[in-house]
């Protein structure tokens, strides 16, 4: 019998559950004291029940109630015993430090130095004029950070981590100042990048910057093929203006970044005026391109969420009519980087003013109703999973985008009432699932060894704090195709580096991440 946890540790005063995985005959478990081997807290374990996602039966242990700060494993009555952890206020303390230095790890066009970035450290990469597809026009694009495993740096994925780590400041600002002080230079660092991937004539954005094909397994300055400027897009250029105009709010408050501010904003407007005028299509790769696609089956929640975010900013009303003329059942939710209506939802009910209750609270209710259905499901599943059942390419990023939105919903609403929701699907992140795999690269007492990341891969060792993606039943890549065949889908996880359908990371997986572990330091 396999006992899973939160490999990292709980802190006093939430939820602390263990699951036993696989049929047994024990029936109780001790929490022992990892100094003293004394037991200093028991209880029994749940009935045993089929858990059809890992084809397995399980049991539960709750020690809800013990949260004297100390060092810990559980033992059964048949003497297995867990991994170690940590009862303690600050437990993910480390973990958010690392997860935000990811994205400086990711950094592209500069150099990092040994100090900072260790046996990661690297030369200034991509620093060489990029070419706009099928033209002889060439435009400097250098700075933002590598979105994933791979060198590309697509506008799209960079929308969803800047909203998510800039709102991370706005709602935990003291979290951000005592432990991760960085982050707006760091977030500035890419959208600084963005403004350049903006067409200066039509004020169009580009959908992304990447060689025509992948490298091999390299440091990023080995990688000097051409570097080329993908056409511009529906969905790059509304989520621009969802980027530039959430980072005027925040950067305009503070004098050192006044100057840049004005810039996003500004820039912002230009980027909404050309779509007023335009129609660029949804993207889809030019001939001879095979990088990441970052393809669309819609641009109307992008759309949403640019004039929610203008909205909110501005206050213009012309930006609330344009929102009010919208079907919202035709808008795609979530918060992820193709389906954003979420973060517009989200953007607007947090405007300061509403001129139609009516339109409000539909709004409100697409906010709501996904909460509900996330409560629902960690109610119902015993690791605490969130999304019932559902597993797919990334899946680990909406785990994290539900506890996201469950600390909305609870600012939102003046409440407390979702916490104990987020403390449960943060253990389901950081081991406590049929893996038993703390799924942060670095931390826990087992974490991805191998992830589908250049850089790890070329230095033989993965760099720490980020999220990998996680169980993919669908059998996305070569190597699950091969091994994975009739697994049970909440097991189709490989700790591979070549396995880039569940153990890759990007940049928009580690986003929500940060903005979970801030609000629980």
């Amino acid at each position: 019998m396999n006992i899973m946890i939160n490999q990292l540790g709980y802190r006093p005063g939430t939820i602390k559950k263990a699951v036993f995985s696989g049929s047994s005959d024990a029936d109780s478990f001790k929490v022992i004291n990892q100094d003293t081997k004394e037991c200093v807290y028991s209880g029994a374990l749940s009935e045993e029940k089929y858990y059809e996602d890992a084809d397995e039966n399980v049991k539960i242990a709750d020690f809800t109630d013990f949260n004297i700060v100390g060092k810990y494993y559980i033992e059964d009555s048949l003497g297995n015993k867990s991994f170690t952890f940590d009862i303690k206020e600050n437990v993910y303390e480390e973990a958010l430090i690392s997860s935000v230095k990811m994205f400086y790890l990711q950094r592209c066009g500069c150099e990092l130095d040994k100090v900072s970035a260790d046996i990661f450290s690297h030369k200034a990469c991509h620093n060489t004029k990029a070419r706009i597809y099928g033209t002889d026009e060439f435009i400097d694009v250098t700075g933002g950070w590598h979105d994933a495993g791979d060198y590309g740096r697509y506008v799209v994925a960079a929308t969803k981590a800047i909203l998510d780590l800039l709102m991370t400041y706005e709602l935990n600002q003291n979290a951000v100042e005592k432990y991760i002080p960085q982050l707006l230079d760091e977030v500035k660092y890419e959208l600084d990048w963005m403004l350049k991937m903006q067409d200066e004539k039509t004020g169009g954005v580009y959908h992304k910057v990447t060689c025509a094909g992948f490298p091999g397994f390299i440091m990023p300055e080995f990688e000097t093929e051409e570097l080329i400027v993908s056409p511009i897009s529906d969905t790059a250029t509304y989520d621009f203006v969802a980027s530039m105009a959430h980072a005027y709010r925040v950067y305009s408050k503070i004098d050192k970044y006044k100057g840049d501010a004005d810039k996003y904003i500004e820039a912002a407007k230009k980027a909404l005026a050309y779509t007023e005028n335009n129609t660029a299509g949804l993207f889809k790769n030019p001939e001879g391109i095979v990088t990441g696609e970052y393809d669309d089956y819609s641009s109307l929640d992008e759309k949403f969420l640019a004039y929610a975010e203008m909205y909110k900013t501005t206050g213009n009303k012309e930006y609330e009519d344009i929102l009010m003329s919208i079907n919202l059942d035709d808008v795609p939710g979530l918060f992820e980087w193709k389906d954003v209506g979420e973060y517009g939802f989200y953007a607007y009910i947090t405007a300061k003013e509403h001129s139609n209750k009516e339109f409000y609270d539909a709004v409100y209710k697409r906010l709501n109703d996904h909460a509900k259905s996330i409560i629902e499901s960690v109610d119902e599943d015993p690791y605490g999973y969130s999304m019932s059942g559902k597993y797919y390419w990334g899946c680990n990023m909406g785990v994290a985008n539900d506890a996201m939105l469950l600390i909305l919903m609870d600012r939102i609403d003046g409440t407390n009432t979702r916490k104990k929701y987020v403390s449960s699907i943060t253990d389901y992140l950081f081991g406590n699932n049929p893996n038993g795999m703390c799924y942060l690269t670095g931390f826990g007492s087992k974490s991805p060894m191998g992830p589908h990341h250049r850089p790890s891969v070329a230095m033989k060792k993965p760099m720490p704090g980020m999220l990998v993606g996680g169980p993919e039943p669908l059998l996305l890549d070569d190597y699950m195709k091969k091994n994975f065949d009739g697994i049970a889908k909440a097991k189709c996880y490989a700790d591979y580096f070549d396995s880039y359908s569940t153990n890759e990371i990007t940049i928009y997986w580690n986003s929500p991440l940060v903005f979970v572990l801030a609000e629980q330091v």
